[in-house]
């Protein structure tokens, strides 16, 4: 159940007080004769015939997606060439591709490491519905209502820091903790334009305008920027080798960034922060699902299907649960297996609310935090 709009007490003191520092208030498709009827039946004017070969546009980590795809490749023998992007610009480069090549599509499948830039490419038609037995009992929160992306194995967004130089006594519980003076120039993150920084922005936006307060979320930049939060362009994982080599002391970013150095035995720790107040039912820790479309026109449409089944699958949710990234899996009674992966009290929040807002808030955040990237962009 969500918590009561605009009268937390304590979320709106927070913000005054940020305010007043800075005194201003501102499954496989069926074969042979049957998959040719489905295909006349309901494809209408797509492609008659598919190849063996699929291209995947993924901005998921390379080697989560080598190791999906050699599996995929050996169960059905059809080729998949993958074509992903770089740390820095992670999914907005292939989004924007996706954007360009909207009349003359050369990808059939899109595997996004984020959902936000998933439902805007959806509701620009680039994206097509795609269903399936695979997808016919998909959990409500993790699916677009028409079928157009299904969201599967997610990651939190989370607090990085170094246990050596903050204090069990000190740690951050909410996301508004940040703006207390003990953290000024201790804090970094990724550059919101790019990654899933950005989605958080807007989910923040968008959960804290409609349940806290207007002006909460303005007032949460405020004290970042009173904070002096510095912004990375190395993106997630360049926050958490900020933490680790010792550049600042806490970082915003995702908990695969931060499983993955700890498997390489490096010190750092995790915190889920909550965006209200404790004891609030779903204003919790962000979740971010992996997400996956089959793309609109493209060359081989049943060919896909055969690969958006395989990635929604029991085993791969499995498989990227037991990497060095530990995804958490949507499936509920999957999730049991992963207790010590689980999320607490994950926040209840519209995506495709925080996909809306998401460009505004992106936006406010580059003014007050990083005020030259902004002015140079205009």
């Amino acid at each position: 159940m969500n918590p009561s709009p605009a009268t937390d007490s304590t979320l709106l003191q927070r913000a005054w007080q940020v305010a007043f520092r800075r005194r201003e208030v501102k499954l496989c498709l069926w074969s042979g004769a049957l998959a040719a009827a489905v295909a006349v039946l309901t494809t209408g004017c797509e492609h008659s015939s598919d190849t063996q070969r699929i291209v995947l546009y993924v901005s998921a980590d390379d080697y989560l997606v080598r190791q999906v795809i050699a599996e995929f490749e050996q169960q059905t023998g059809i080729r998949v060439d993958f074509v992903g992007d770089i740390e820095q610009n992670k999914t907005t480069g292939l989004v924007g591709r996706l954007r360009a090549e909207a009349d003359n599509p050369q990808a059939d499948v899109f595997w996004s490491s984020e959902v936000f830039m998933t439902i805007k490419l959806a509701e620009e038609g680039v994206l097509e519905p795609y269903d399936s037995p695979a997808t016919a009992d998909w959990p409500r929160e993790f699916r677009d209502p028409q079928g157009r992306w299904y969201g599967f194995a997610a990651r939190a967004r989370v607090i990085v820091y170094a246990p050596d130089r903050v204090a069990e006594d000190e740690l951050p519980k909410t996301w508004m903790d940040l703006t207390d003076p003990p953290f000024k120039g201790r804090i970094v993150m990724a550059d919101p334009r790019f990654g899933t920084t950005g989605g958080h922005l807007g989910a923040m936006k968008a959960y804290w305008s409609r349940l806290v307060a207007p002006a909460y979320y303005e007032a949460f930049l405020m004290g970042l920027a009173d904070n002096e939060i510095r912004m990375l362009p190395s993106g997630n994982a360049g926050v958490v080798a900020a933490v680790a080599t010792g550049e600042a002391d806490l970082g915003l970013t995702d908990t695969d960034d931060v499983w993955a150095a700890q498997a390489r035995g490096i010190d750092v720790k995790l915190i889920y922060p909550r965006h209200g107040i404790a004891g609030a039912a779903g204003a919790g820790t962000l979740l971010i699902p992996n997400t996956v479309a089959r793309v609109k026109a493209g060359p081989n449409p049943h060919t896909a299907g055969r690969l958006i089944d395989f990635l929604l699958s029991e085993s791969v949710e499995r498989m990227l649960a037991e990497s060095v990234s530990h995804n958490v899996p949507v499936r509920g009674e999957l999730a049991e297996d992963y207790p010590q992966y689980a999320v607490p009290d994950p926040l209840k929040i519209d995506y495709r609310r925080a996909a809306n807002v998401m460009s505004g808030a992106v936006e406010q955040a580059m003014r007050y935090l990083n005020p030259r990237a902004h002015e140079h962009a205009r």
